[in-house]
């Protein structure tokens, strides 16, 4: 209760006298958890729903129910700030880039501080729901260091993880100080797919400078990491999910590590494409801090950093299923000229070895009809004549970014004031490029297969034609294959003001604005494909894996401007110096991250473009009670998000597809947050957290789409449903035993049930998870640790994806019926899950001077 933070507030202040739900995690208590990512330590704050199941990348956060559009690891940080030392980690967020890919927690982490909902409206940019603040260590007057090693056994295969952990900090001369620290590691996954799933590390440092007037810090990262994020495995029932068989919690189905070249059709020339590169992310930033006294009671604080980050993706996107008997398979793979009537072969592309023949007739209307003449096809019990379809792409994302806050405040005897500004320039460039569909089996580690068609074409070509290359490489034939770039400037300015009212003693009244000016200007370019099998860089129109033919680019501009004003305000009485109640009232604005405008990027839809900003509204209620053995918060609250566009794509005529005019939704949550530390024996402890929550959607409409293109386009409204993807419980409870230098733990974790989707066609059923710890100090400097995380080895759905082909995933979710629900129980078909990771265990050696 006496802990003082500095995270969602404008002036230092201990938890008893705060009117806001803060928790703290300090280094000893994340030294003695292994987490896999940073947003998985925040499954330790109440309020807060983490979905950490991909890995250490592409998580989602999300707080008291504002999960909406959270869902896909791309979006998974809409409306939260993660930070690290007082400044978000990046300043633009949008498909496939977020502040987790540039987020490691190490040695150097000296506590980390959460704040939801509140003066997160106020004191951060762009982010009502929440703050989370990565507070990095500095060095004091001794000289200290610490080095830790950890080795995790994940799987019975062997599978293993192996990481150096370093920090060193201390003194100078003429008051200066120094720390710095970082990590290396090496980690092939539990659920390994060939190559390591994460491979790389960090060095963070900073210097620091104290005189009698402030204190000056300068600090620098650098980050270079590549990570990759599992892709959902075929799954059984949806009452007691279960991987389908053949597939364990172990199994993966990443593409093996394979060499293709691909056409660059926006600039020219090739791109290169490996799984085993993952995604590739560099990190490079360099800030100050500096707080100035400069008399009178006025303090002047300001925090500012420049960085340039870099990624790069080569991991495969969805892995889905494709229906070798279905005309639209081959319709994305070859085009309608591509059709044929003769003889389709799949291939093992390592062996040769022929394993499925699909023979395709004129049908009615002209259009052939497949049959499956033989197959010797792994999986076919669970997707019958099936294959698994995996799109190969290139993502590069280049962002400069500059970010500055600056804070003057005033302290009188009863009063504080503070002002100040928030500026930050943020440049995109990203390239987005299609163009490679891996063809392979239906099972663990899934294999290449190649793709023959012998006959005559519509297009009017006979004999053998290749419909991926040696290597089971296909093309997604026209504007499915497109290149696209985005270019932005971002560029928020904002203003902020505070004041803190001590009315009396107990009674302290502090209410803040905050006005924010949002500039989003750039392009789009778009490249289209020619119409027709085109004879492709050889020449040869009967190799389709080469054929797309640019026709044309496009670009189209775009300019706007939102201006929002948010607002809280809150009294705080403390009854005694053991128990406060607050009660706190915000509005907070949101406005859209820039996948809104790179979805506007083709001439006949960029009008449609309107940015909207989001809006959250939050009453909350904060008691705080403390006694001998008992730390207590209970917190309230109700929060109503409106104004959340409604992303969606469908088949476009011809081709391709298209992004409907954008559609907004409006939810509301109700529930309560528990946080308790109790002593119950001077040996023995236990820390909990919950949140029971309810979230209901007041208004939503979705766009349904019928034939391909957006003229018969028709709308379906969901209001009054329950909210997707919204726990009811969270819950968090750690029993720990210490006596002497030994101590242990075991956590366990609760997820209650959530609506699949906003139809609310099923749930995703609740579970519980549990992860044991324990540590004994060999000596003052020396200590061991084991961690086992998810001890029973429990299989427990985080994220989904409704059963079908191609198409039928590519429509979402939320196009998943009760109807369709229905027939897919009966017939027993499988849908795909990712779930939360394996069993795994960590042992850990760490050695402090």
């Amino acid at each position: 209760m006496d802990e003082v933070f500095v995270t969602g507030t404008f002036d230092k202040r201990k938890r008893m006298d705060a009117s806001v739900a803060i928790s703290t995690l300090d280094a000893a208590q994340i030294e003695k958890v292994v987490p896999s990512s940073a947003a998985d330590l925040l499954k330790n704050v109440p309020g807060v729903f983490v979905n950490s199941s991909l890995g250490e990348i592409r998580n989602s956060v999300a707080s008291r129910g504002i999960t909406v559009g959270t869902q896909d690891g791309s979006f998974g940080y809409e409306y939260v700030s993660m930070q690290e030392d007082g400044l978000p980690i990046t300043n633009s967020t949008y498909f496939n880039y977020g502040p987790d890919f540039f987020l490691r927690p190490d040695a150097t982490l000296y506590r980390l501080e959460a704040v939801r909902g509140g003066t997160a409206s106020i004191t951060a940019a762009n982010a009502p729901g929440g703050i989370f603040n990565y507070v990095s260590k500095t060095g004091g007057d001794l000289l200290a260091g610490e080095i830790r090693l950890k080795y995790g056994l994940l799987s019975p295969d062997g599978h293993s993880f192996s990481r150096a952990d370093f920090n060193i900090g201390g003194p100078i001369q003429n008051n200066w100080f120094y720390n710095i620290g970082g990590f290396y590691r090496y980690d092939q996954s539990g659920r390994y797919p060939g190559y390591a799933m994460n491979n790389g590390g960090q060095v963070k440092g900073n210097i620091m400078k104290k005189y009698s007037k402030g204190t000056l810090k300068i600090f620098l990262k650098y980050l270079n990491d590549k990570n990759g994020y599992v892709q959902f495995i075929p799954t059984n029932s949806y009452d007691k999910p279960e991987p389908a068989p053949g597939f364990n919690i172990y199994s993966s189905v990443l593409m093996p590590a394979l060499n293709y070249e691909s056409q660059d059709f926006m600039y020219g020339g090739t791109m290169s494409f490996n799984p085993k590169n993952l995604v590739h992310s560099t990190y490079r930033s360099a800030g100050f801090s500096w707080e100035y006294q400069l008399g009178n009671n006025w303090t002047f604080n300001n925090a500012a950093r420049y960085a340039k980050n870099n990624i790069l993706y080569n991991t495969p996107g969805n892995v889905t299923t494709m229906s070798a008997t279905d005309l639209t398979s081959y319709f994305l793979l070859s085009g309608m000229e591509g059709l044929g009537i003769g003889m389709y072969s799949y291939k093992n592309a390592k062996t040769g070895e022929e394993l499925m023949q699909v023979a395709s007739a004129l049908g009615q209307g002209g259009l052939p009809t497949y049959t499956a003449v033989s197959n010797k096809l792994p999986g076919q019990d669970l997707f019958q004549n099936g294959v698994f379809m995996t799109t190969f792409g290139a993502y590069h994302n280049d962002v400069k970014e500059f970010i500055d806050q600056f804070t003057f405040q005033k302290t009188t005897d009863n009063m504080s004031f503070a002002m100040g500004g928030y500026f930050g320039h943020t440049d995109v460039e990203r390239y987005s490029g299609v163009d490679g569909v891996a063809i392979s089996t239906i099972e663990n580690r899934p294999q290449y297969l190649t793709l023959d068609f012998t006959g005559g074409t519509l297009a009017g070509t006979t004999g053998v034609h290749k419909v991926t290359n040696s290597d089971g490489i296909a093309q997604a034939i026209g504007d499915n294959g497109a290149s696209l770039t985005f270019n932005a400037t971002q560029r928020l300015m904002a203003l902020f003001f505070g004041h803190t009212w001590n009315i009396n003693p107990n009674l302290t009244f502090d209410w803040g604005i905050r006005y924010e000016n949002m500039k989003v200007k750039g392009h789009n370019e778009r490249v289209y494909m020619k119409t027709g099998v085109q004879g492709g860089l050889d020449g040869d129109p009967k190799t389709f894996y080469d054929n797309n033919t640019v026709d044309r680019i496009t670009s189209v501009n775009f300019d706007k401007t939102l201006n929002s004003f948010s607002f809280s305000g809150a009294l705080n009485y403390k009854f005694n110096e053991n128990m406060a109640l607050y009660g706190r009232y915000s509005q907070g604005k949101k406005a859209p991250d820039l996948d809104v405008y790179f979805a506007a990027n083709r001439e006949e839809t960029i009008g449609l473009l309107n940015p909207q900003e989001r809006t959250t509204r939050q009453v909350e209620l904060g008691l705080k009670a403390r006694t001998k053995d008992l730390n207590l918060f209970v917190i309230p609250f109700y929060s109503v998000l409106s104004g959340v566009p409604s992303g969606q794509f469908f088949q476009a005529e011809g081709g391709g597809f298209y992004v409907p005019e954008t559609l907004y939704g409006k939810y509301s949550t109700v529930g309560v947050e528990i946080e308790a530390d109790w002593q119950l024996h001077r040996n023995f402890s236990v820390r909990g957290i919950a949140t029971v929550q309810r979230s209901k959607i007041i208004n939503l409409e979705q766009w349904v789409a019928n034939n391909p293109g957006l003229a018969d386009d028709t709308k379906v409204s969901y209001s009054g449903n329950e909210t997707d993807n919204n726990a009811r419980i969270i819950m968090n409870i750690t029993p720990t035993y210490t006596t002497g230098k030994f101590y242990s733990f075991i956590t366990w974790s609760h997820l209650g049930k959530r609506q699949a989707n906003v139809v609310n066609t099923f749930t995703l059923p609740s579970f519980s998870q549990f992860d044991l710890g324990a540590g004994y100090d060999i000596s003052k400097k020396i200590k061991l640790s084991l961690n086992i995380n998810n001890l029973f080895n429990k299989y427990a759905v985080m994220s989904w994806v409704r059963p079908g082909g191609i198409l039928e995933t590519l429509a979402g979710n939320n196009s998943f019926t009760k109807e369709e629900y229905d027939q897919a129980v009966q017939n027993n078909t499988p849908y795909s899950t990712v779930s939360n990771p394996p069993r795994s265990y960590y042992l850990t050696a760490t050695y402090k001077f």
